[in-house]
């Protein structure tokens, strides 16, 4: 099916961004996708309905019951291919995840079984909040495509992550949606994510603070963008995701045992998981009581890239560092050490890094290239290196 052939329902919330969505709907425009905006009663306090008309050309309704003989709600539900609701404020994220019908845009979704993408876009402190927290997991958990908000300066002078997306970013992650970017079509990607586990004991560890939802972010989106997914998981609570296969590690050693097995059969490895330097070099059977804890004895861990390096043919290999400082020298030493073809140094100063969904450093290529990052959304990342996998592989 081409863009020209595909309908789409702007979902239009009720929050102050809901202006930049009049862009965004002549750049969808500009790719020839055909649009009905559908914004929510309270938006039209921001845009009007005769705004919406004259850009998109088409006759605006926010309710159910108005030209109730066309039975709006169902037969604009089974036309529309897709669905982008922009911006998506806090309540209408809670609406949706709780089932409410209580205006056309929200009956519509029910009646709709169409992919869908959520734009959020809100005050910090209420992206932050646990019953928002929870509701878009919610919406991810039943197949929306949720992106992350940016960071940057909102209404006033609060700033924070909470930021309506660029246009740009926006459309290109409806892209991924619609398949208009399917770049990675037959593409082989191995994934690594979360942080590994060195067992002292049976209750002891050692680990790190990797979260793993940079791994996540890299899964989706490949999977987005057409790719084959695996994703090698260490300690990690998931379960499912779409389109990945998904295979649990505890220790550095599973994971190499995982690793070894899958890299012939990949195109690309990314390798964000964070392998645990060293290890206890004698694991006790029981539990160590707390006055006989004084010391334990460490030997390294085997370095995986570096094995996997010399068993490389055509693969693009992508790894990971984590530095509070002299990003570019140490990424650029390990690059060469790991004869890989890009890697990303994470700024983790101050751990800022660790289990948010955004990131900063900057990316490093084996041609030279030098991108720097200053707090992207882990998504953002994840195509941007993906991009660069792509260019690797010609």
């Amino acid at each position: 099916m081409s863009a020209t052939s595909r309908e789409i329902v702007l979902g239009v919330g009720a929050g102050i961004a809901a202006y930049k969505s009049c862009d965004l709907l002549r750049r969808l425009q500009d790719r020839g996708y055909l649009i009905t905006v559908v914004p929510t009663p309270s938006a039209l306090n921001f845009v009007g309905a005769s705004t919406w008309e004259a850009l998109s050309g088409r006759a605006v309704t926010t309710q159910v019951w108005e030209n109730a003989h066309h039975v709006g709600h169902i037969s604009l539900a089974n036309r529309a291919d897709y669905f982008l609701i922009a911006p998506a404020t806090a309540d209408l994220i809670a609406r949706i995840a709780a089932g409410r019908a209580d205006d056309l845009l929200t009956n519509l979704i029910l009646a709709s079984d169409a992919p869908m993408l959520v734009v959020p876009a809100m005050h910090p402190a209420m992206w932050r909040d646990p019953a928002t927290v929870a509701n878009v997991a919610t919406l991810r958990s039943r197949g929306y495509v949720v992106m992350e908000p940016e960071v940057g300066r909102l209404t006033g002078s609060d700033s924070g992550q909470g930021r309506f997306p660029h246009t740009q970013s926006i459309v290109m992650a409806f892209d991924l949606l619609t398949g208009n970017l399917r770049d990675l079509v037959g593409v082989r990607v191995l994934i690594t994510a979360g942080g590994t586990r060195e067992a002292i004991d049976p209750v002891r560890f050692i680990g790190n603070r990797s979260s793993g939802k940079q791994g996540l972010a890299l899964a989706r989106a490949a999977v987005l963008r057409g790719a084959d997914v695996e994703l090698i998981a260490a300690n990690m609570q998931v379960d499912s995701l779409h389109g990945v296969e998904i295979t649990h590690v505890e220790s550095a050693n599973d994971l190499g045992q995982a690793l070894f097995a899958r890299f012939p059969h990949c195109d690309v490895l990314v390798m964000s998981a964070a392998v645990a330097d060293a290890r206890p070099r004698h694991q006790e059977r029981e539990k160590i009581k707390k006055s006989q804890f004084t010391s334990i004895e460490l030997e390294p861990n085997p370095d995986l890239l570096v094995k996997l390096s010399a068993r490389k043919a055509e693969q693009v290999m992508i790894g990971f560092a984590a530095e509070t400082n002299n990003l570019r020298e140490s990424a650029r030493a390990k690059l060469t050490a790991k004869d890989l073809d890009i890697i990303y140094v994470n700024d983790v100063s101050d751990g800022k890094i660790f289990g948010k969904d955004t990131t900063q450093g900057m990316i490093l290529t084996r041609h030279g290239a030098e991108i720097a990052l200053k707090e992207v959304s882990k998504d953002a990342l994840a195509n941007l290196l993906l991009d660069h996998a792509i260019r690797q592989l010609g």
